[in-house]
């Protein structure tokens, strides 16, 4: 995602696995207009699940519907795509989503609240969000609540905000990413981010 939003950037992920089961994400950039590349790699994992390289860089995106069978295919990444609708054209909505209240936190609530903490808006629906485009981040101190998603979409939010971003409650993070925080401050070209345990 920090790849789609920050300026100049190019970035490409290799081995990632493309399970169609798993993809929806990738079925949502196209839908946005994304420029996404991908290049099968193989052979794919233990488990025999196929692995592509993925590159993409920044671009002006188009706003999406995000919905029905789409949802189970990419539940968990509905925080980043909340930042990433954010800067879109047009209002992304994201229904069918309610799952979202009984994850690690109740993401739709804490997307809401946290992100207004960064001057952007989302519309909170019982099951999902509206949320308009061509949005911009300011700098904040914003919390995760203990849920590694969260902190993840909000340390990318944090990339293109107008200062110095602050993240509460990184600790989660190490249950899904233990490299995440200096991977993307290596993108950034230096330390971009200041993330608090």
């Amino acid at each position: 995602m920090a790849g789609l939003i920050v300026p100049d950037a190019r970035v490409t992920v290799r081995r990632v696995g493309v399970n169609p089961t798993r993809t929806g994400l990738l079925d949502v950039l196209a839908a946005m207009r994304a420029p996404l590349s991908t290049a099968p790699q193989g052979p794919g994992d233990a488990a025999g699940e196929p692995m592509a390289a993925l590159t993409v860089s920044h671009a002006s995106l188009a706003a999406t519907t995000i919905a029905g069978p789409l949802i189970p295919r990419l539940i968990d990444e509905v925080p980043a795509l909340a930042v990433l609708a954010a800067t879109a054209r047009g209002t992304t909505e994201i229904r069918d989503a309610a799952e979202l209240r009984v994850k690690e936190s109740d993401r739709i609530a804490a997307l809401v609240r946290e992100l207004a903490k960064m001057g952007v808006r989302l519309d909170e629906r019982p099951d999902g969000l509206a949320v308009p485009g061509g949005q911009r981040f300011r700098a904040a101190r914003v919390a995760s609540g203990g849920d590694h998603r969260m902190a993840m979409a909000l340390a990318v939010a944090g990339l293109v905000a107008d200062g110095e971003t602050v993240v509460e409650d990184t600790a989660c993070v190490h249950t899904s990413f233990p490299t995440f925080v200096d991977t993307l401050n290596a993108l950034a070209g230096g330390p971009a981010i200041t993330v608090e345990p």
